[in-house]
């Protein structure tokens, strides 16, 4: 006689909870349709005490995670497939297409009524099924789901997809900046995010686990980095690698700032926030679009930073909102209203809301 344990639904173990029962559940000389059937029973008894939210945050992180993937592998092929959008410094690559492809896919299959709103504009067709991520973070599903967001239906959100934050870097070797951002918007506001680094660690030898995946819901916290903060009285600013103007510099100077560093990709810049490379965010010019932002701003705002357009505003997510955050975005982890102080009126009246 075989007998045959369930797979786990906690990462790592070998048992099976019951909800009805204290004790592992063994089954005997189940044949293959039967033990997939009694795996589907238990996700749906466990899906039914998970809110929506909660549920499509653990997906997105899965989700997230398979981009990170994709995205090495890409590189590790030798043909990014690269091509040009709009400029010479607006670039699409494989990887930007195929983890676009992946997360919108994968996040459609499992919540059919929410609205996903991608960077890339790829026509319709089919979606190979290794693109395809269907797991969840059970971590994630341990986590309360804050009160106000516990009734929220699939059908109220908003999800906002960059494949590839810092394409131009990808396209250069600059690993480092490159993310995958995923934000969730409800009622206009950014309420959850997740960011995956695929090269974190890249630069730490051959033995380096590479890639990380941080993520955070609004009134929950934000997890996956260790946050750190510039010593007081510093003043290090970060901002544009390649999209610079007169704008951007004259905004950047008036900080007086005691360094600046210039880098691609807003996932990248929120990260240096919170983990103490950088002091505040300054990119006072149109071109950063919601995608860029929606995610990264969650995790600023979940452990106490502000980000807004260059008047102070409130950026909205909303489906129905233009895409283009066209008036900059000032970003802090602390001394926020300093920042925006110190923005000049020149360059206020050149952005419009």
């Amino acid at each position: 006689m075989t007998i045959k344990r369930c797979s786990s639904w906690e990462p790592g173990g070998q048992t099976v909870i019951s909800k009805y029962k204290r004790e592992e559940v063994w089954y005997q000389e189940l044949g293959e349709f039967e033990s997939r059937r009694l795996d589907v029973l238990f996700r749906l008894i466990m899906a039914s005490s998970h809110t929506v939210l909660m549920r499509l945050v653990a997906s997105a992180y899965s989700i997230a995670q398979k981009a990170g993937t994709i995205v090495r592998c890409v590189i590790a092929e030798g043909d990014l497939g690269i091509v040009q959008k709009t400029s010479a410094t607006d670039l699409q690559t494989k990887a930007d297409r195929l983890v676009q492809m992946s997360i919108c896919s994968s996040l459609a299959r499992k919540f059919p009524k929410l609205t996903i709103i991608g960077e890339e504009d790829l026509p319709p067709g089919e979606v190979d099924q290794e693109l395809i991520e269907d797991g969840q973070w059970e971590e994630i599903l341990k986590q309360p789901c804050p009160s106000q967001y516990s009734a929220i239906k699939e059908e109220d959100l908003v999800v906002w997809v960059d494949p590839l934050d810092g394409t131009k870097e990808y396209t250069e070797g600059l690993l480092d900046n490159v993310t995958v951002l995923i934000g969730i918007a409800y009622e206009g506001k950014a309420i959850a995010g997740i960011i995956n680094q695929p090269y974190y660690n890249y630069q730490a030898g051959p033995d380096a686990v590479l890639g990380r995946t941080i993520w955070g819901v609004l009134g929950l916290g934000a997890f996956g980095f260790q946050l750190k903060e510039v010593p007081a009285g510093k003043h290090i600013i970060t901002t544009t690698r390649s999209h610079s103007n007169k704008l951007v510099t004259d905004c950047v100077a008036a900080m007086n700032p005691d360094n600046v560093l210039r880098v691609g990709g807003a996932g990248n810049k929120i990260i240096q926030l919170i983990e103490g490379k950088a002091s505040a965010y300054v990119f006072a010019s149109p071109g950063c679009k919601k995608w860029d932002t929606c995610a990264p701003e969650v995790i600023l705002h979940a452990v106490g930073g502000k980000l807004t357009d260059i008047h102070g505003n409130t950026l909205q997510y909303n489906k129905e909102v233009k895409h283009m955050n066209s008036a900059g975005v000032l970003a802090a982890l602390r001394n926020y209203e300093y920042y925006a102080s110190r923005v000049p009126e020149s360059v206020k009246s050149a952005l419009t809301p």
